[in-house]
């Protein structure tokens, strides 16, 4: 049996069939921070790739008027602005773009003492619940946006570029997981990969600048009454950027695992440092069939 037969889900037979393929459609995935936005943009503005964000999606089709409203709770706390806004003469929208996700991370929040930003951790989890279920039916368009891509604005080339919590909504171990089995078959799954060293510099990274994260439910109930009892607060003194510092490394670790079970079901893995190598199309469309070739062809130079 051959290195391809063991990979069913592996759609182009070697590099070179990848690299003549006139339709190219891939799934990047990998932890945020990685690349995955920084290859789409590359291959976006080319000209001949159609760029499908997941998390652009999740935070205006799914999630925008959940966005919104909290938006103008905010300001109905501002007697001028909650005067304007009952009688509609003005109108409060989010900004958000491919490049700024802030509008949905402000929104996802973090616990904790709320005269430091905190919400309430019920009202934390309730807003998860809500951002997982938008990542998986902005996972499920996936395909229709790539018909679309290609009957609208006839694109042969279309990458989707996945939310770092990707791996929080599938089951890694299962290929017929209904979130990505289908959508595996027919795209080519690529992870980017991190070093020890591009995981502590995202951690080091995140500690300067912490964002909301999504975590399971029975992982963030963990995770939530550890760091209460390890730092002997309530919930409503919490401090919400230092819980979500202290939790992110612990986050990590929970996922690696996991993208690792992923990647060797499905598709091909490339590291950050490819990545960052990458200026043109060209250097991602070779560093992609060096991956595949590495798969089908074990035994030649580099594999």
């Amino acid at each position: 049996m051959s290195n391809l037969d063991q990979r069913p889900h592996l759609i182009h037979a070697s590099g070179d069939a990848w690299r003549s393929a006139r339709r190219k459609q891939i799934v990047i995935y990998g932890m945020s921070g990685l690349g995955k936005t920084h290859i789409s943009n590359i291959l976006r503005k080319s000209g001949a790739w159609f760029h499908y964000s997941v998390d652009y999606r999740i935070g205006t089709r799914y999630m925008g008027e959940y966005i919104v409203d909290n938006f103008k709770k905010k300001a109905m706390k501002v007697p001028f602005l909650a005067e304007l806004l009952r009688s509609d003469s003005i109108d409060i929208s989010s900004n958000i773009r491919f490049d700024n996700l802030e509008p949905l991370s402000t929104y996802i929040g973090k616990p904790g003492d709320p005269a430091k930003g905190g919400i309430p951790f019920d009202e934390f989890m309730i807003r998860q619940g809500q951002h997982l279920q938008a990542e998986i039916d902005a996972m499920g368009e996936t395909e229709h946006f790539s018909r679309r891509a290609k009957d609208i604005y006839d694109y042969d080339c279309f990458i989707c570029d996945t939310s770092g919590s990707l791996i929080e909504v599938v089951d890694p171990h299962d290929t017929e997981d209904p979130v990505i089995s289908k959508l595996f078959r027919v795209m080519l799954p690529v992870w980017i990969k991190g070093s020890d060293t591009h995981i502590q510099m995202l951690i080091d990274r995140f500690c300067r600048d912490p964002k909301p994260m999504y975590y399971q439910p029975d992982f963030a109930r963990a995770l939530w009454d550890e760091f209460l009892a390890m730092e002997r607060c309530s919930p409503e003194t919490a401090d919400p950027d230092q819980f979500i510092r202290w939790g992110y490394e612990r986050l990590l670790a929970y996922r690696i695992p996991k993208y690792t079970a992923l990647a060797e079901n499905w598709g091909v893995t490339i590291t950050a440092d490819d990545v960052s190598r990458v200026r043109h199309t060209d250097d991602f469309v070779d560093i992609i069939a060096d991956a595949i070739d590495r798969l089908v062809q074990p035994g030649r130079p580099g594999a």
